[in-house]
Parts: C-alpha cells; structure tokens; sequence
C-alpha cells in the first residue's frame, strides 16, 4: 500500500508530505483546488507521462517521493528480483524531471529506466479514471478481468501458450526448411566436394604441429649432426681423453686409495653410479646418432606434405579445427540427405501440436465462459445498483477461426443501458457516464482478487450522479477499500463521509504565489467539510446534517454490511 508521498514543486505544489492509512482515504477541496495536480503528481512517481509544463514556475525540477509497503510475495515483488532492485521493507520511489527534460528514476537506491518504473507502477496502483475506464475497451484487459484470480484457468492458460508457443516454433522450423529447398542440391554438391577434399588428406589429429617439428630438426641436420657426434666422442671414444675412459682410471686410483682408507668407498659409489648414467647416455647418443636420416628426399617429402596441409587451411586455422570442419560438413551433409524425412517429421509433429493446442484452448474457453457467466451476473448486479436498474450487462467469450497467443477464443463485453435495447459491444453503445459506472462495478466485484493491485485511486468518478445513486457509489467505493487501500478524489458528500482518512486540498496565496496545501482533517473539520459538499454552507443545519450524514455512515462501516 501507499504509505506516504512527498511533492516538490509541481505544478502549484511548493511542497507537500502526504501520509496515508489502510481503508479510503478521501481527497475534497474546491474545483481547482489541486486535486487532480495531485493524482499527476502520484502518477508520475508511477511512471506516467511527465513533461516541463508541470515544472512549478521559477524552478529547475520538480521531484516526487512515493514510499509503499508492498506485500510478501506479491507481483511487485517477483518485479523487484527481475530488475535486480534491492528488496526492504519499505519500496521508495524518487523520480525527479528537469527544465531540459531529463528524467532521474531510482527504486531503493537504484537507477531505473521509465519503462521499469511503468511495470513496477502498475502492479502498486490502479488508476481509475476516465481515460483508465476506456482501457476496459481492451481485449487484454477483457481477458485479465476473466482469467485473474482463478487459479484454473491460469494453470490451463500457462500449459495452452506453452503448447502454442512450440507448435508456432515448428511451423517456422518448416517454413524455413521448405524455403530452403531449392538451395539444398547446390549445397550439398559442394559440401561433398569439401569433404572429399579434406577426406582425401587423410589428416590426423595435431599432425601439422608434429610435422612443423620435424621440419626444424631437418633443416638444422648438420648442426645436430656435429653436435651429436661431438657428444658422442666426449663421452667415449676410445681415447684416453674421453669421460668415461677418464672415470675408469679415477675408479682404479680411488680403489687402490681405498685399500688404505675406506673413507673413499662414498666418492666410489658417486662415480659407479656416474659412470652407469653416463653408459646409458653414451648409449641412447649413438642410437639416436644411428637413426638419424637426414636425405634431402626426406625433407623433400615433409615440405611437400605441409603444402597439402597449408592449402586445406581455409577450412580451419590447423589440422584439428580443419577436422572438426570436416565433422560438421559429414553432419550437413547428412541433414540435407534426410530433408524429406525430416520435414515429414516436422509435419506429423505439427499436425500433434495443432490437435493438442486446439484441445487445450477447448478447455480453456469452457473455463472462460463458465468466469464470464459468473462474473457477469455478478457485475450486472452492481450496475443496477449503480442507478441503472434496466441494464443489461454480460462478458461474451465465443470461438475464434484462429488461434493466438491468448487463446482459440474472442472475448467482448456486451451492455445495453435501456429495457428493449439488444446488447450490444460495450465500445459501441457505451457513454462516459455509464462507463465510469460500469468500471466500478467491475472494480467492486474484483477488488479481493490477489492480481489486482493493493492501492486503487479513483479520481472523480462521481461526476454528475446524485442523490441515491451517489450512495450506492459511496457505498462501492467502501465496499472495495475494505480489501484494497482506496485514495478517491471526489465532489460528494456521500462519499467524503465514508472515508477513514480525510484529506482537503485547499489553494492558498503565499506572497505573490500561489500553492496548492493539503490538510488531514479532524473529527470537527470533517463536520464543517461535509456541509460545505452537501449544501454549500456551514449554517447549524447544514451542519447537523453533516453529522447526521457521518453517523450513518460509521454505523454502516461498523455493521459490515457495505
């Protein structure tokens, strides 16, 4: 719910903090006073239009802070983990609009765009007002009176567009591949022409690394060559200069030593182990001297290879990637070889989803027709409390030749305000009068559903009713604050009086300007209010009228039976 609203230079708002309260909490004051200033004001915080003109004259911006209290788990909520904006106990949004336009949105210390702020403003607060009324006119809004609140058709409605949603996915798939058709035999003559050119390489894995190697041994054969000779004869060559000719004689010196003192036996064992790694070394040397083969036929032959590699490398930037190329063209080639059995399956597997869609929306347009009749009586029933005692009011849901998003069905509301009159679609027959009726009475009959908002504003819908009809509207109105916070901006006593808290909103002159103020009215104050609304004057019976008009009005809240 709405817990307070701050506003600061809109309009003819200097500044004013609001504070508000469970139930209806009415707003009064004279034509011009600023009432509906301050429901643009509320509406902007909620992401409505905002432009400079509402910038109070002689300032840069204006700014509004709405603090709620949203309920736990809420649609509100499930917004705020979307948007990944800080959950608290409180909801703060502060938007401010400068002379140059720019808009700063930020929600618990995040900044957010205008459309964020719309999403999130719309599951706090339903506006209802004139041009909010039009929006019944809706198919959207027709199948959000129907479908919400019932837990039924929401979970029948979820499993259709899931079932629609895969059955549209398969028919794309097949349009695609029978637009593609004509491509097929020219792509897959070159993919064979591909594959057969790679295949014919007869590549392996890392084969083009393996082959780079060998290729920088080849072309430094003569310095290897030296190198390993050279090593060879260092370690043992016959000669007395080699190492392990020289070891042999530093093993027959120490061993000689070692007759006298055994203290050499340690420098023994070092060089016999020595001399072993050194045999095993000289070894592997003269092997690996053996296998060399270093013929320029060789070389020849490795050069030529890396060519074949070199020119198979548009298909990928080595051996492995050209392989793994070569694994995608043997899985289109595939693909493509079994186009006609795959669209056949793609067809059988569409014809299935067609059948299942078009008995899940069956199901789901029984399940709307059987909310409509509900709802539509019950709606009717308010609307003639409303004052028009003859109408004639009911949610028609029939079969649609096509199948959409939304159903295999159409929904409309149909009205007829006069005995004799056929009923006929409401966007048709329908007044503005009547419509602000017609939308209270729906407003009236869904407030307790968990879909709807938690905060409503009805902004002068009592525009031109009267007398017992002003009531029935007053009592409406009660009846749907009792589940929802209420914030109704009205001309009538009848309604003024029902409220928990009353607020009037008065202009005022402050030096050479002029600003609109708001005040919460005690007890008293309601009083003189009141006979103000109802008679224009605060003699002693217009008073004692008010407070008759109060008492009444509490013994009814009390009694539970508006």
């Amino acid at each position: 719910m709405l817990k307070s609203l701050t506003v600061q230079n809109f309009a003819l708002i200097e500044k004013i903090e609001l504070e508000f309260e469970k139930g209806l909490n009415i707003l009064t004051g004279e034509t011009g006073a600023g009432k509906s200033i301050l429901i643009d004001a509320l509406g902007a915080a909620l992401g409505n239009r905002a432009n400079t003109n509402q910038i109070r004259a002689g300032c840069e911006e204006f700014s509004v802070e709405a603090v709620f209290l949203p309920e736990k788990n809420s649609a509100v909520k499930i917004l705020l983990k979307e948007f990944d904006i800080d959950e608290d106990d409180s909801l703060i949004i502060r938007r401010k609009v400068n002379r140059a336009g720019k808009n700063s949105i930020i929600i618990n210390g995040s900044h957010v765009t205008l459309a964020t702020l719309k999403k999130i403003g719309a599951a706090l607060v339903d506006i209802h007002g004139q041009s909010e009324n039009l929006s019944l006119l809706k198919t959207d809004k027709i199948y959000s009176l129907i479908d919400g609140g019932d837990d039924k058709i929401s979970a029948v409605r979820a499993d259709y567009q899931k079932i629609f949603r895969s059955w549209q996915k398969q028919v794309k798939a097949l349009a695609d591949k029978e637009k593609s058709k004509s491509a097929h035999d020219e792509r897959l003559e070159m993919l064979r022409w591909q594959e057969q050119e790679i295949s014919a390489a007869n590549l392996k894995p890392n084969e083009d690394e393996e082959l780079d190697a060998e290729l920088r041994k080849l072309s430094n054969a003569e310095k290897i060559s030296a190198h390993v000779e050279e090593s060879r004869v260092l370690l043992g060559n016959g000669e007395d200069f080699d190492i392990l000719t020289a070891i042999a004689k530093v093993q027959k010196n120490l061993s000689d030593v070692a007759r006298y003192d055994e203290k050499v036996n340690s420098v023994l064992k070092f060089l016999d182990d020595a001399e072993i790694n050194l045999r095993e070394a000289y070894d592997e040397i003269r092997t690996y001297s053996d296998a060399m083969d270093f013929s320029p036929e060789v070389l020849e032959s490795l050069n030529a290879r890396k060519d074949v590699i070199f020119k198979l490398k548009k298909y990928g930037a080595n051996v492995n990637e050209i392989l793994k190329r070569l694994e995608k063209i043997h899985a289109e080639i595939n693909s493509i070889e079994n186009f006609d059995s795959d669209v056949d399956a793609t067809r059988r597997l569409i014809e299935k989803l067609e059948t299942l869609t078009k008995k899940r929306a069956s199901t789901l347009m029984q399940l709307r027709k059987d909310s409509a009749d509900v709802l539509g009586t019950a709606i009717e029933k308010e609307i003639r409390r409303l004052g028009m005692k003859n109408a004639t009011f009911f949610i028609g849901v029939a079969h649609a030749d096509v199948l959409t998003e939304n159903g295999g069905d159409m929904a409309d509301i149909f009205f007829s305000a006069n005995i004799g009159e056929d009923a006929a679609s409401l966007s048709k027959v329908v007044s503005g009068g009547e419509l602000s009726r017609i939308a209270l009475a729906i407003k009236t009959v869904s407030a307790g559903r968990e879909d709807s908002a938690v905060t409503m504003i009805f902004d002068e819908i009592d525009a031109g009713l009267g007398g017992t009809t002003a009531k029935v509207v007053a009592e409406c109105i009660n009846k749907v604050s009792r589940a929802k916070q209420v914030l109704c901006v009205t001309h009538l006593a009848q309604i003024a009086c029902m409220a928990d808290v009353h607020l009037h909103i008065e202009k005022t002159e402050k030096g050479t300007r002029t600003v609109t103020d708001v005040t919460r009215l005690a007890t008293d104050e309601r009083v003189t209010e009141i006979a103000r609304m109802a008679s224009g004057s605060e003699i002693p019976a217009a008073i004692q009228n008010a407070r008759a008009m109060l008492n009444e009005a509490r013994k009814l809240k009390r009694s539970r039976k508006i």
